[in-house]
């Protein structure tokens, strides 16, 4: 049996603080902070005065604004594109829109970005059949040595990269996906509607990556930007193994969101 002691005392919370934003605005409670964050809480400010779209100053205006060096902006900078509040434009940096939230549920990528008011689009990489190795076969569903298909597509949201998607699924549960589907649409959509397939449920994984210069260099990002890398193992309505996807999202441009219920609940 143990006894839990708050120790009560005065916290600074703004008033127009977001209930979601940093405690404090994340300066420790000794005040010090180093010289790079307190430029880049000044710089979020003007990223909220210019709005989507806004064009930063220099590096060098921005240094002598603040009255300090270079790298000391350089540094803020780095950690506001990381955080998906700036990205680049050509030689200039401007401010970039809110993140896209990806709805952790059985609904296709697309059906995720049209509900945010954006325009899903994929380009294809590669359309492959191979025979199935052992390692993948119990994942979808087949015989090691049957044929797979492997469907790489970059993921794109009004134009723009955003990701990198990897599917694997038995030829003989699709054996037209060279010929009947068309690469830049909904692979659920075609399951569904043109093979009377339905998905049931699904295992999913997600963790923290960088990308490897492949990916970087498919999906446009510098490889020190972390990722999103979501694994999903989907079945069908009878419990079928069906698919296996290897999906990285760019970690500046997603947030995932999921509808939580308690047991009991249904």
């Amino acid at each position: 049996m143990f006894t839990r002691v708050c120790h009560h005392r005065a916290v600074d919370y703004p008033n127009d603080q977001a209930p979601g934003a940093p405690i404090r605005s994340g300066i420790p409670e000794h005040g010090r902070i180093p010289k790079y964050y307190a430029v880049k809480a000044r710089i979020a400010v003007l990223l909220d005065e210019l709005g989507e779209g806004g064009l930063l100053p220099t590096e060098r205006e921005l240094a002598q604004l603040h009255e300090v060096s270079r790298e000391t902006v350089r540094q803020a900078l780095r950690e506001l594109l990381l955080e998906g509040r700036l990205r680049r434009q050509g030689r200039g940096t401007v401010v970039a829109g809110p993140k896209l939230e990806q709805p952790l549920s059985l609904a296709s990528y697309t059906e995720g970005v049209r509900g945010q008011g954006r325009r899903p689009g994929r380009t294809l990489i590669g359309l492959d059949r191979f025979p199935c190795p052992e390692a993948l076969a119990a994942e979808v569903g087949v015989e090691r040595g049957e044929p797979v298909w492997h469907l790489e597509r970059v993921l794109l949201a009004d134009d723009e990269r955003v990701g990198l998607e990897s599917t694997y699924v038995g030829v003989a549960r699709v054996p037209d996906l060279d010929t009947a589907f068309d690469p830049d649409s909904s692979f659920y959509a075609y399951l569904r509607d043109a093979l009377g397939i339905a998905f049931g449920d699904a295992d999913e994984r997600i963790e923290t990556v960088l990308a490897t210069p492949r990916e970087a260099l498919l999906i446009g990002t510098p490889p020190a930007l972390p990722m999103l890398l979501i694994h999903r193992l989907s079945r069908d309505t009878d419990g079928r193994p069906l698919e296996r996807v290897r999906t990285l999202f760019r970690g500046d441009r997603f947030s995932f969101s999921a509808h939580l219920r308690g047991e009991g609940q249904g």
